[in-house]
């Protein structure tokens, strides 16, 4: 059999085979595509929710990656969200007339943050700070715990929330240890914004600040609970916490999300690394 090779004129780009670069890898393995243009690694997808999540390419079947969505997560977020919705509705009530009249404000606080294929949406939630407080301090003690080794002042052991922080207030105090300040989520699980179990909801800065090693997480919706809540809230690092919501990620399937729903409910009620 005769071996016929392509000539190409100096410096023009050499072709590309049809089939994305999972066929370019295999090209490059006959001789026929220079390595360079091939991404390390082989058999690459790059879908919708991939391209929405950074452009970065994720491998082809292996150990470690997202499981498929799971319709039945949905109704499951939805039946159980408006359940709570509604016998927790009196509590509601009261926590909302409570920050109303201990403070002047809002009783809701709402915020933007990045869901799943990085869509932003309202985040809401209790007010439990003084009304008209900026995110200066909170900003920049974040993005001194991403990029410095040693956690600096404000916070034992890399706590992810400033300890003492002013800007709380008494009521917010004891919404937050207690998570009654999170319960207006619901309204986002129900909505679709969020799932009941999931990656903590970041703010668009933060996700600047955790860089494309990351966006993995943005492969699901973010959860009003999740992997990093259960496993010591506020006592992690910040760090640990990214970690863990990346291991959800990986490993996500029903029997993981009721284990977490089940440990969530003491793990409020003893208050257990919470401020």
């Amino acid at each position: 059999m005769t071996s016929h090779s392509v000539r190409r004129p100096p410096g023009a780009p050499w072709p590309r085979p049809a089939g994305g670069a999972a066929a370019q890898a295999r090209t490059a393995h006959r001789g026929n595509l220079p390595r360079q243009d091939v991404p390390p690694g082989q058999g690459y997808r790059t879908d919708s929710r991939l391209r929405a999540a950074g452009g970065l390419p994720s491998p082809a079947p292996a150990a470690g990656n997202p499981r498929p969505l799971r319709p039945g997560k949905r109704l499951f977020d939805v039946v159980v969200a408006s359940a709570c919705l509604i016998l927790l509705s009196p509590l509601l009530a009261a926590v909302a007339v409570l920050v109303r009249v201990t403070t002047p404000g809002p009783a809701l606080f709402r915020q933007v943050r990045l869901g799943r294929d990085r869509r932003p949406f309202v985040l809401y939630k209790f007010r439990s700070m003084y009304a008209g407080s900026t995110d200066d301090v909170h900003r920049e003690y974040i993005r001194r715990l991403l990029t410095e080794e040693q956690p600096p002042p404000g916070g034992r052991r890399g706590l992810y929330k400033l300890e003492d922080d002013a800007r709380i207030t008494p009521l917010g105090k004891l919404l937050r240890r207690t998570s009654i300040d999170e319960l207006p989520q619901l309204v986002n699980v129900i909505r679709g914004d969020m799932s009941l179990v999931g990656p903590r909801p970041l703010l668009p800065w933060e996700a600047e600040l955790i860089g494309e090693e990351h966006s993995l997480r943005f492969l699901v919706r973010p959860g009003l609970t999740g992997l990093w809540q259960v496993s010591g809230r506020n006592r992690l690092t910040l760090r640990q916490g990214l970690s863990l919501d990346l291991e959800y990620v990986r490993t996500q399937g029903f029997a993981l999300d009721l284990a977490i729903l089940l440990r969530t409910v003491p793990a409020v009620l003893s208050a257990r690394g919470a401020r």
